[in-house]
């Protein structure tokens, strides 16, 4: 009796996920334009990925992305939490500091720093400019465009990881944390051998949902460069969007996100592996 509360669940599972993400992947195999009918190509689609240069840059962008992601916001929101744990006294103060800019949309986020830091006449980089100091706005030159991208993500969103390791922090027993410190444990020894072992979980879970979120990042590299200057920052997502409602080629922007999926699913086999192995044990 009890497994039909389930059926809701499902039902809205099925037509809100399943259902489209059988439909992206059908038409991965159609050329369409998303006026006409569809027509099959089988693996033409994919094939033409395999030779676009643009496809192969995008799909590097967005590596280079995932290991940025993974190691900066990641360890910069573990050490803002351990001191906020052992500081203990404001933790409260910080830890909404550290989370407002996640809660501000991401749209007016990356309008604020195109507006007030990387834009050449109202922001920062215009200032130093007229004060005499050459300063290359990232965003406009082929080879930091991305980064300058990555800046701004990473200041919003290596709070919420801080808020998120501070909150599983909490949790690791304090008998094991002052036991460390009566033997004389420094603040990395304190960290290395009692808080990051107890948070393990935590740091896998947030590992791999940076991995599918990194995949999935959108909206602030099509506010700020849309995925210019001459693609240097182009990412799967956007490479998808400019193929579907630009080039009208909906096929070949569903075979992207197919590949998009392909990491995620990857990441979550991952994941669900880790954790299995860690139940095991």
């Amino acid at each position: 009796m009890h497994r039909l509360y389930v059926i809701p669940t499902l039902v809205i599972n099925a037509a809100i996920i399943a259902i489209p993400a059988l439909l992206t992947i059908m038409l991965a195999f159609y050329r369409w334009d998303g006026i006409s009918s569809p027509v099959f190509v089988g693996l033409s689609n994919f094939e033409s990925l395999w030779h676009d240069r643009v496809f192969w840059t995008a799909l590097t962008n967005n590596l280079i992305w995932t290991v940025i992601f993974l190691t900066v916001p990641i360890a910069m929101g573990l050490l803002a939490a351990t001191m906020m744990l052992v500081a203990r006294r404001g933790s409260t103060f910080f830890q909404v500091v550290y989370f407002l800019p996640v809660i501000i949309a991401t749209a007016i986020t990356a309008r604020i720093w195109q507006g007030m830091i990387y834009s050449p006449i109202t922001g920062i980089f215009g200032l130093l400019e007229r004060y005499g100091l050459e300063v290359a706005n990232p965003l406009t030159q082929v080879h930091t465009a991305l980064y300058g991208i990555a800046v701004v993500d990473l200041w919003h969103w290596w709070g919420f990881l801080c808020v998120i390791f501070f909150a599983a922090l909490r949790q690791v027993p304090q008998d094991q944390v002052e036991a460390a410190r009566v033997e004389g444990a420094t603040f990395f020894q304190l960290m290395r051998y009692v808080l990051l072992p107890g948070i393990k979980p935590t740091i896998m879970l947030m590992l791999i949902m940076t991995v599918i979120w990194s995949f999935l990042v959108f909206d602030f590299v099509y506010i700020l460069t849309q995925g210019g200057p001459a693609y240097s920052s182009e990412v799967l997502s956007t490479l998808a969007y400019r193929s579907a409602f630009y080039d009208l080629a909906v096929g070949k922007a569903a075979a992207v996100s197919v590949v998009i999926s392909m990491f995620g699913l990857v990441a979550t086999f991952f994941y669900i592996r880790a954790q299995a192995k860690e139940f095991e044990e």
